[in-house]
């Protein structure tokens, strides 16, 4: 009983940490979703007529995942964090190959459960007539990232849809982009505050 006690007491820590970063992303995308969405094309509908299900997809591969194993969960939220913040959110964290970005800094230690999930949704998008190859894997990795936050307790957030692809990912972009091993408190506010994110963010963010 000691030991089962223990370990819901931990899921509950880590399901804390994970709603208080998703308000963080959440807020975040909430108020710079007008001017973004005016600037890029963004909208809620931008599949309804190519895959009108997509978002029915993701849920149903992120909830799958969930029940193999919760460590998916902010795992997917850190592999978000990491793609916005350096090129925006446009999946080149997701590009392999020579010097990705992948291999560099702080994305070597990205999930691996994260990156699976991320995989089985766009299986389960691309294996439906109509929908393969029809929908970027910015927005997978975006709603993907919405839906573990809610399936784990946190809030639910509109998505805005529509992102393109990155083409190219390079370590040198991520060396300068995300926050290192080293980073004093000083260097993470201020790489934080770059992205309109305040200490208190950081803090949520660098917990996951």
């Amino acid at each position: 009983m000691a030991m089962r006690s223990r370990g819901l007491q931990l899921r509950s820590r880590r399901q804390s940490v994970l709603v208080a970063a998703a308000v963080v992303l959440g807020l975040l995308l909430l108020a710079t979703a007008a001017p973004r969405a005016a600037a890029a094309g963004l909208s809620r509908n931008y599949y309804a007529k190519t895959c009108p299900n997509v978002e029915t997809l993701v849920r149903g591969a992120v909830a799958q995942k969930l029940q193999e194993t919760f460590n998916a969960a902010p795992g997917t939220l850190r592999l978000f964090f990491h793609d916005c913040f350096v090129r925006g959110c446009d999946a080149s964290v997701l590009i392999s190959g020579p010097g990705d970005e992948h291999s560099a800094g702080a994305d070597t230690t990205l999930s691996p459960d994260a990156l699976d999930l991320i995989t089985r949704a766009k299986a389960a998008v691309d294996a439906v007539a109509g929908c393969s190859n029809k929908v970027s894997c910015a927005d997978i990795l975006a709603l993907a990232t919405r839906d573990v936050v809610q399936q784990a307790g946190g809030p639910f957030y509109p998505v805005e849809l529509g992102r393109l692809d990155g083409k190219v990912g390079t370590r040198a972009v991520v060396k300068h982009s995300l926050p290192g091993a080293g980073f004093s408190l000083d260097q993470l506010n201020k790489l934080f505050a770059a992205n309109g994110l305040t200490q208190t963010d950081m803090i949520a963010l660098s917990g996951q």
